[in-house]
C-alpha cells in the first residue's frame, strides 16, 4: 500500500510539475518575469521531490514508469492550462472582398481593435482588417468573421503585447 501511495504522489507531482512549466514558459513569453520566477520556485521545487523518490530506487521498474507516465500527462494538462488562461494577444488577418468598413465598424463595436488596408491580390483588389484581439476572444472572432464572409482568408498569429491606440484605451 505503502508502494501505491509512492507512486501517485509521484505520478502526481510530475503533472503539476509539468503543468507549472507549461504556465511559466507562457509567462515568459509574455514577459510577465516575476510570476514566471514564483512558478519556476514552486516548480523545481515538486521536480526535485519527485525526482528523489524516483532515484532512491532507480532498480525499480514501475517507478521509472510511473514518473514517465506523470510528465506525459503533465505535459498535456499543461497546455489544457494554457488554452484555459488564453494570456495575451492575437492578430488575425482577414483577407476580404466583402465591405470591409462595414464590417470593421461592427468588429469595433464588439471591441476588437481593427485597422483596414487596401492590398493587391492575384486575382484583384481586396480589404485587410488587421484585427487585435485577447486571446479569449479567438472563437468568437473567427465566428464573427466566417458570417461575415466565409470566403475569407484567414491568419492568426501571436502577439506577445500591445501598446497605444484605441483598441489600448478601451481597456
Amino acid at each position: 500500500m505503502e508502494s501505491i501511495l509512492g507512486y501517485l504522489a509521484v505520478f502526481f507531482a510530475r503533472v503539476a510539475d509539468m503543468t507549472l512549466a507549461t504556465v511559466r514558459t507562457l509567462m515568459v513569453m509574455r514577459g510577465r518575469k516575476f510570476m514566471a520566477a514564483a512558478i519556476g520556485f514552486v516548480e523545481v521545487i515538486i521536480y526535485v521531490v519527485a525526482l528523489k523518490f524516483v532515484l532512491d530506487s532507480l532498480n525499480n521498474i514501475p517507478s521509472l514508469i510511473v514518473y514517465a507516465l506523470g510528465f506525459a500527462a503533465g505535459n498535456a494538462a499543461g497546455l489544457w492550462a494554457e488554452e484555459r488562461l488564453a494570456l495575451g494577444y492575437y492578430v488575425m488577418q482577414v483577407i476580404t472582398a466583402r465591405d470591409a468598413v462595414a464590417f470593421a465598424d461592427v468588429l469595433r463595436k464588439q471591441g476588437f481593435g481593427v485597422t483596414l488596408f487596401p492590398c493587391q491580390g492575384k486575382e484583384g483588389c481586396y480589404d485587410l482588417l488587421n484585427v487585435v484581439f485577447e486571446r479569449k476572444r479567438l472563437d468568437e472572432l473567427e465566428d464573427a468573421v466566417h458570417d461575415w464572409d466565409p470566403k475569407a482568408f484567414v491568419t492568426v498569429t501571436d502577439t506577445r503585447a500591445i501598446r497605444g491606440g484605441h483598441f489600448y484605451r478601451n481597456k
